[in-house]
């Protein structure tokens, strides 16, 4: 039997997202997952929305697959945070099931940020579902059918593997599917993380072989839990850096980073930051704040680091903004035409 992953997705105030990236996740190959659905205190309707898409009374629109109803109703238990901490007690109902069939939905009463929200599902995994691997995965994604499976025959090759994940392409550059986000990630000399391969074009040559990096993104992150000596996200960090930090941890116990080339998912890029900042110069000073305490915290000369920073990411957002005008204008002419 194939090794059982456990697939964590948070949600906040993002069903349409969410029940779009839950459908790609029901088409796969893999057949022995399980999917956890963590709801980080959303606001909206988002549980009831996706109930009804489990019940089947709510199909789901996307230009990467077609929906699939015959895998519905999908079967859901669900618990409150402290019933989910407490290792849950009704996973007998679902047990039965093929994967694509049932859900797992842990109802936080509050919005846990980043890791302390997949913390919540990664402790009731542990103590619940007895998996061989743990993978995070942001709600605004589509996954290939073989994403899965391709990432788990390179974890089985090797297990000084500690994290893998997948090329992550964007999902709408100007109507093409096709840009690189990330191919992985590194660290620069001023401590600096930045991803591999951004807004490169997707071809046969950057689809085989594996690619070792420094971090991989917690944009889809999996982990190797029965091995790996860290098992969870410092929650300290709400805003970001959780990825590089666990990543940076691991290496110290001499276990690889890698990015499975053959395995890719698609990314619509930030937007839990738009949904909770629409002010850029907020989401600037969170960054700096969230890079400052990652700097203390993995190097001795945060200090001398810390202006370099402040100036790089000054310029990142300036870059943004150019980038955005350009595709606005680009947009306008092309619905002119």
């Amino acid at each position: 039997m194939h090794s059982k992953v456990v697939i964590i997705i948070l949600n906040w105030n993002g069903w349409k997202d969410t029940v779009e990236c839950l459908e790609s996740l029901y088409q796969i190959g893999y057949s022995n997952y399980a999917i956890i659905l963590v709801d980080n205190g959303s606001e909206d309707e988002s549980i009831e929305k996706i109930k009804l898409y489990c019940n089947g009374e709510l199909s789901v629109e996307s230009k990467f697959f077609k929906y699939d109803s015959s895998n519905k109703p999908i079967k859901v238990i669900e618990y409150r945070r402290e019933e989910a901490e407490s290792g849950g007690g009704n996973e007998k109902k679902i047990a039965g099931l093929p994967s694509k069939r049932k859900l797992i939905l842990i109802k936080n009463e509050k919005n846990y940020g980043f890791a302390e929200g997949n913390n919540i599902g990664i402790r009731y995994a542990l103590k619940a579902l007895n998996p061989d691997y743990v993978l995070l995965l942001n709600n605004d994604t589509v996954v290939d059918p073989e994403f899965l499976s391709n990432m788990v025959k390179v974890a089985e090759l090797d297990k000084t593997i500690g994290v893998l994940g997948p090329k992550i392409c964007y999902y709408d550059v100007n109507g093409q599917n096709n840009v690189i986000a990330c191919i992985g990630g590194k660290i620069d000399w001023k401590k600096y993380a930045y991803h591999i391969g951004e807004n490169l074009k997707d071809s046969a040559e950057n689809s085989v072989g594996v690619n070792e990096c420094d971090w991989v993104s917690g944009t889809c992150l999996m982990l190797n839990i029965k091995e790996a000596p860290i098992k969870f996200l410092n929650s300290e960090f709400f805003f970001g850096c959780e990825d590089v930090d666990l990543c940076i941890r691991l290496k110290e116990f001499n276990y690889k980073c890698v990015t499975v080339l053959s395995s890719r998912i698609w990314h619509k890029a930030g937007q839990s930051r738009k949904k909770r900042h629409t002010n850029h110069i907020f989401v600037m000073i969170a960054d700096i704040k969230t890079n400052y305490k990652f700097l203390k915290t993995h190097s001795k000369r945060y200090m001398l680091y810390f202006p370099l920073q402040v100036i790089h990411l000054f310029f990142h957002v300036i870059k943004k903004y150019i980038i955005k005008i350009n595709n606005n204008i680009f947009n306008f002419y092309r619905k002119r035409s």
